[in-house]
């Protein structure tokens, strides 16, 4: 039995090989100031609220063809680019490999989308006609939803926060390089 006199603070452990320094023993709160300043200025946690009600709002937009938006650039992105492989779509929609494969999977069997083999273990997905048919559907959707946020935010602020977003993506990919 433990007591609360033997209980331990429960801290992160170190990845391995991790530089840098190491947390401090856990005395409390860090200070409220401190704490409402990340939650302001902090990129990461900016721009995945806006992220997540950018997306709520574009799949309530998309939900009467039983469609997400995040299928919905997949679809868009097959039908333009016409990417030779799995990885090269993951590369140009900034996903993950294997959320890739488990989005291309749904829209499969969903029959909207067909994955031939390519050479050794690559597979090619492409649109079929029912694919086709519902990006069409799916368009007008899209642009009307799009054009009720740009005209919420303003165009100027739309274009600026667009140019700001992928100087961000830009300056973190060269930082990953």
């Amino acid at each position: 039995m433990t007591t609360a006199s033997q209980t331990t603070t429960p801290t992160l452990a170190p990845q391995a090989g991790a530089a840098g320094p190491q947390p401090a023993a856990c005395t409390g709160l860090p200070d409220q100031s401190t704490l409402i300043r990340i939650g302001r200025s902090c990129i990461c946690y900016q721009t995945r609220m806006t992220a997540h009600a950018v997306t709520r709002a574009y799949n309530r937009a998309l939900s009467p063809l039983g469609l997400e938006v995040t299928q919905f650039n997949i679809l868009a992105a097959l039908a333009v680019a016409k990417t030779g492989s799995v990885t090269a779509l993951s590369d140009a929609l900034a996903l993950d490999r294997t959320t890739m494969t488990r989005n291309l999977k749904r829209l499969e069997s969903s029959g909207l989308v067909r994955v031939s083999s390519g050479p050794g273990r690559a597979v090619r997905p492409e649109l079929t006609e029912a694919g086709i048919g519902l990006l069409a559907a799916a368009i007008p959707l899209w642009e009307s939803e799009h054009g009720k946020m740009e005209t919420a935010v303003g165009v100027q602020v739309w274009t600026e926060t667009r140019e700001g977003l992928r100087t961000i993506r830009r300056a973190l990919k060269d930082c990953e390089s």
